[in-house]
């Protein structure tokens, strides 16, 4: 789907810090410009396009990247991370590197993303970075606000380490990331 040699990628907007909606914790989103997957009820068609939003440099998105503050984890979304996989891979490495925890957001299913790892390698490296990927096209008659950091029934939540791991799907403990459970404490008492 692109070059090997990633100089640049396309975005569809600026970095997004303090993101609490794109994953746990507060986050910076990667809007990644171009998808093929064109969902009915797509939150975000303005991405749609492969020649829309701008050409970054790598460089431009390390810079902006060290100067982000009080940031818990990065999520890539879009348009597709996966159809610009070899920029969005530079880009992991370099996030893991800070510390933060990764979450991929893509049309693709895990099984498609291995299909097309056969034929590009980048693919397994980029999973490889990945702590949860939210898998599965957008179906608007499976939607349901109810869910967890997604917007249909189909998508999964899938926990990639361990998934990788064991070689089976493994779903996220969507328990672990309940708000009441994240912010439940003891109160204090002064």
């Amino acid at each position: 789907m692109e070059q090997s040699n990633v100089e640049y990628i396309r975005l569809a907007a600026d970095l997004q810090s303090d993101s609490i909606v794109d994953g746990p914790g507060l986050r910076t989103v990667l809007w990644t410009q171009g998808c093929s997957h064109r969902c009915k009820g797509c939150q975000n068609p303005q991405t749609w396009s492969h020649k829309g939003g701008g050409l970054v440099s790598l460089e431009e998105v390390y810079k902006a990247i060290d100067e982000l503050e009080y940031q818990t984890g990065f999520t890539f979304s879009g348009g597709d991370p996966m159809y610009q996989v070899e920029a969005c891979n530079k880009i992991a490495e370099y996030v893991k590197n800070k510390g933060m925890d990764i979450w991929v957001y893509t049309g693709f299913t895990y099984e498609e993303i291995l299909l097309l790892a056969k034929k590009n390698p980048t693919y397994m490296d980029f999973l490889s970075k990945i702590d949860v990927l939210v898998d599965g096209r957008f179906i608007l008659e499976q939607r349901d606000l109810s869910l967890l950091f997604r917007g249909s029934r189909n998508q999964r939540l899938i926990d990639v380490q361990k998934t990788l791991e064991s070689g089976e799907i493994t779903l996220l403990n969507e328990y672990e990331y309940n708000e009441e459970k994240m912010f439940e404490r003891e109160p204090m008492y002064i």
